[in-house]
C-alpha cells in the first residue's frame, strides 16, 4: 500500500512544471518563514534537496541570512540511523550512496538533537494527521522518537492525503505547510 501511494505521488510531482514549483514553493517558503517555529529557532535541521523533493537550497540561504545555524542529516546506511551535522559551506559536502550530498565528518560537528529547534521533515506522501511516507530507509522516524523540538514538513497539495496506512514507530509531524494552507497536526 505505501508503495503504491508514494509512486502515484512521486507521478504527480513529476507532472509539475519547473515554473509551477516555483510559485508554489515561493507560497511555501514565505508561509514557513512567517512562523513562530521558525522565527524562534535558532538552530534548524533540513536536509539538502534532490529530485523532486521542495528546494531547501532557498531555506538554508534564509537560514544563515539570519544567523541561524544550520544542520544536515549524516546517515549511516548500516544501522539506518541519522545525526544532523553543521552546515556553514558547500566544501563540508561530500556525495555519499545514491547521489546524496552529506556532511564531511571531519569538516563538521554533530549537532545533538536537544541543540535543534526545528527539523524540517523530508517526505513523498502526507496525511492531514502528520504522518507521512519518506523514501523508505526510516531514518527519519528512528530519529524523531528521540526528539523533542518542533517538526514542521513542507509539500505541494498533489502530496496531501486525508489518511496514509501507518505503522506504530511512524511519528507525524506538527505542522504542514502547503501551497494553499498551514495545517497545526498537534500540539
Amino acid at each position: 500500500m505505501k508503495s503504491q501511494v508514494r509512486k502515484k505521488t512521486i507521478e504527480a510531482l513529476s507532472a509539475v512544471s519547473n515554473e509551477e514549483l516555483l510559485q508554489k514553493t515561493a507560497r511555501i517558503y514565505k508561509d514557513l518563514f512567517s512562523i513562530p517555529e521558525w522565527q524562534n529557532a535558532s538552530t534548524i535541521a533540513v536536509t539538502i534537496s534532490r529530485g523532486l523533493e521542495i528546494p531547501t537550497r532557498p531555506i538554508i540561504e534564509q537560514a544563515w541570512e539570519e544567523g541561524k545555524q544550520v544542520c544536515i542529516p549524516k546517515c549511516d546506511p548500516e544501522t539506518k540511523n541519522m545525526q544532523f551535522r553543521t552546515y556553514q559551506t558547500d566544501d563540508q559536502l561530500e556525495i555519499v550512496y545514491a547521489g546524496l550530498l552529506e556532511p564531511v565528518i571531519e569538516k563538521t560537528k554533530e549537532v545533538k538533537p536537544s541543540q535543534i529547534d526545528l527539523v524540517i521533515v523530508p517526505g513523498v506522501c502526507f496525511d492531514t494527521a502528520g504522518f507521512r511516507i519518506g523514501f523508505g530507509g526510516g531514518y527519519y522516524d528512528r530519529y524523531l522518537c528521540g526528539y523533542k523540538g518542533k517538526t514542521v514538513s513542507l509539500l505541494l497539495e498533489c502530496q496531501l492525503f486525508a489518511h496514509l496506512p501507518r505503522q506504530s514507530h511512524d511519528i507525524p509531524v506538527h505542522k504542514l505547510i502547503t501551497e494553499n494552507q498551514m495545517i497545526s497536526c498537534f500540539s
